[in-house]
Order: structure tokens, then sequence, then C-alpha cells
């Protein structure tokens, strides 16, 4: 999380334990995937508490290294690919099934380019007024395609959907990135994984409200 170690470790915790949660809320193989987005997202946070406390000290480099491309990695190049495969796995419907097929092919793409991009630029944690900011030298003039290119890959896939209620759950996440664009720009990888962690747990409500349905046929 972005404001300190221990909420991060709180609310890495919680969202863990909603995740778990949300395995048991499983009845079909196709949304394993899907189920699994809440418990990642609590160890992303988990992760985060621990560059919270590691940052500050001088001689742990290899270890912030480590951790920062493990939040970096989940960040850039996990949810660009898992959020639309899981999405197109639970669909049933023919059309749509080909249509979410777009949305996953541009999440690999970007979850490549963000491979190379992290290979070969530097990458920069810092702890700034509460928030961890993470300097990525990526070309400038390719941040708002990008971006673009981002938030494509990872919420036009829940909009799509037939799924219930997955429409709600990207609708948050598309509020909660044009609210961290506007109030936290600077800090955008930490505060808007934060907000999209906290908002994951609408899967629990999807899988919830699908188990229910398939129990009243």
């Amino acid at each position: 999380m972005c404001f300190s170690p221990e909420a991060s470790f709180v609310g890495g915790i919680v969202i863990s334990s909603i995740g778990i949660a949300t395995f048991r809320k499983v009845h079909k193989p196709s949304q394993l995937v899907f189920a699994s987005i809440p418990l990642l997202f609590g160890m992303q946070q988990m992760i985060e508490g621990i560059l919270w406390l590691i940052l500050p000290q001088t001689g742990l480099y290899l270890t912030q290294t480590i951790f920062t491309y493990m939040f970096l990695t989940l960040a850039c190049v996990i949810w660009p690919i898992i959020i639309p495969l899981s999405v197109l796995l639970m669909e049933e419907k023919k059309k749509r099934k080909k249509i979410l097929w777009v949305p996953l092919v541009i999440g690999i793409l970007l979850a490549l380019y963000y491979v190379f991009c992290l290979i070969f630029f530097k990458v920069s944690p810092h702890i700034m007024r509460y928030h961890i900011q993470y300097d990525i030298n990526l070309p400038k003039q390719l941040d708002i395609v990008v971006f673009a290119i981002y938030l494509i890959a990872i919420i036009t896939p829940l909009l799509l959907s037939s799924i219930k209620r997955t429409n709600v759950l990207g609708l948050l996440l598309f509020l909660s990135c044009i609210i961290t664009t506007i109030l936290f720009s600077q800090y955008f990888i930490s505060v808007w994984c934060f907000f999209a962690a906290l908002i994951s747990g609408v899967i629990f409500w999807i899988l919830s409200d699908s188990k229910k349905a398939l129990s009243g046929n």
C-alpha cells in the first residue's frame, strides 16, 4: 500500500484473506485465474510493505532491487495479462470470447514491452511524502500511449464480459485510475495498485453471485 509499512502489511493480510475466501467460491475450473487476483494483489501489497522497511536502510541494495522488481513485475507485466486472460477463460458466449482475445493480445504485447524496459532501463524506488515513487527511465514520448494501452488491456475485458457484475469491477478500476491520475500522478503505480487491491474484493462478490445463480438453476 502507499501510505506506510503498517498499512501495507495490514492491507495485504486483509486482501489476501479475502483472496483465500474467494477461492472457496470457485465452482468452475475456468474461474481459478480470476479468483487468484485478490490473493496476488494481497501479496503485492505485502511486497511493498517490505520495500517500505528496507528502502531507508543502507547496504541492502540487492534486497531492494529484488523486491522492487517483484512489485513492478506484478504491476506492469502480470496484470495486463492475467486480468484479460481470466475474463476470457470465464466467458461462455462465443462472440464475446472472440472479441476478448484482442485485449489479451494487447496485454501480452504490453507486458513484453515492460519486460524490455525493466531489463534495459534503470529503476529507482524512493519514499516521498508518504508514498513510494518508482522512477523508471522510460521514453517519455510514449507515456500517454502506453498508459492508454494499459487501460485497454485491463479494463476493456471487464466491461465487455457477459459475466454478471464484471462491468462493475471494470468501472471501479477505471474510476480509481482517473482519481489516481488526477491526485497522485507522481506515485501512480503505487497508489493505483492500492486502490485496485481494495477493489479486487469485488471478485468475491462476483463469484459468490455466480455460485448462487448456479445453485438456483
